[in-house]
């Protein structure tokens, strides 16, 4: 009896073979769970939207966000056959909708019109409690705004050459007005400041207005603004037009050059805008979406609106414009802290 127990054979499977058959079972089922989701999966960007968007605008309206806000939404109205909703919450520079945006459902039915202040706010405010590039998911790059840089006609300078002359002929006594400290035309500005090795003098301003008034009235000799209200004063005679602040020039200005053309190579200020959604917005939605606004913004009546703007259409994936706004956010860091601007 005993020799017959020590010649039976038992074989049992090794731990690791178990495993591994154990590993494949559950891929086996919880595959064709996915496979039984999928059509759902699918169906979630087929059937979107099916209620109204709410797209928040984090500035007043009026304001080159609020309008190109109400261009867009027209045409998604259009094209989705659903409301959608703008909604202005200004304050904090634009992040007050950031921040209601970031936190959001991320359903794609709340969106957010961000742009270069929320890049420039990453660095320019000590605390913020959002991340532009972690807690909002890039959809759609939808416009870029250039800007012209705007003298009063009492200056004796008629280019970027002569306006860093005189500048460093008079350190600290050239004054150029913005509509806000840490804006993009303020710091357009600084970063002409540090290109050219001089100094002007900041004066911020809360808002546009009352900055174009004092600029008009020769209490400030200059300013970086967009292109609406330079053009205005300029074709009236009330401010003169030394250069655009792009890379290319501007079909509205074709004959006005660039900054980095006369003087500053590699000088480069474009602001731009863009639509965000909250984190975690199923790639469907993203696709969908960074698809049909690539088509909208390009619609000849939706350019024609942008150019009164003195903007032009954009065209990235969302890949692509993710990567674009953390090279922003670096580059504008690194423009903040050379000017020293700072906002609590």
């Amino acid at each position: 009896m005993r020799e017959s127990l020590l010649n039976i054979n038992v074989t049992c499977p090794p731990a690791r073979d178990f495993l591994e058959d154990l590993i494949l079972a559950i891929f086996r089922r919880c595959g064709f769970v996915i496979l039984l989701l999928m059509p759902a999966i699918a169906g979630w960007a087929q059937d979107y939207p099916v209620k109204p968007i709410r797209m928040v605008a984090p500035f007043a309206p009026g304001g080159a966000t609020d309008i190109l806000a109400r261009v867009v939404g027209q045409k998604m109205t259009e094209r989705f056959g659903q409301t959608i909703i703008i909604d202005n919450r200004v304050g904090a520079g634009g992040n007050i909708g950031a921040e209601i945006v970031a936190r959001s459902a991320p359903d794609g039915y709340t969106l957010l019109m961000g742009g270069v202040p929320h890049a420039i706010s990453m660095s320019l405010y000590r605390k913020l409690s959002y991340d532009l590039t972690k807690d909002l998911a890039p959809i759609a790059m939808i416009a870029t705004f250039p800007s012209a840089i705007v003298l009063h006609p009492s200056l004796p300078a008629k280019s970027v050459k002569d306006l860093i002359a005189l500048a460093k002929a008079q350190p600290g006594q050239l004054n150029f007005g913005s509509a806000g400290n840490g804006s993009p035309n303020h710091l357009a500005l600084e970063l002409f400041n540090t290109m050219a090795q001089v100094k002007m003098t900041h004066v911020p301003y809360k808002g546009t207005g009352q900055m174009v008034i004092d600029l008009v009235a020769g209490q400030l000799q200059l300013a970086s603004m967009g292109f609406p209200t330079a053009l205005q004063n300029v074709k009236a005679g009330k401010l003169r037009v030394i250069a655009v602040t792009s890379a290319a020039r501007s079909p509205l200005l074709p004959d006005v050059p660039t900054v980095a053309e006369t003087g500053l190579p590699g000088f480069d200020v474009t602001s731009w805008y863009g639509i965000f959604g909250p984190p975690a917005v199923p790639h469907d939605i993203i696709t969908r979406l960074n698809s049909d606004l690539s088509t909208m913004v390009t619609a000849p009546d939706v350019k024609e609106r942008l150019a009164q703007l003195g903007a032009e259409p954009a065209n990235l994936t969302p890949d692509a414009f993710g990567r674009y706004v953390r090279v922003e956010v670096a580059r504008w860091a690194k423009v903040v802290k050379e000017s020293g601007a700072r906002l609590d």
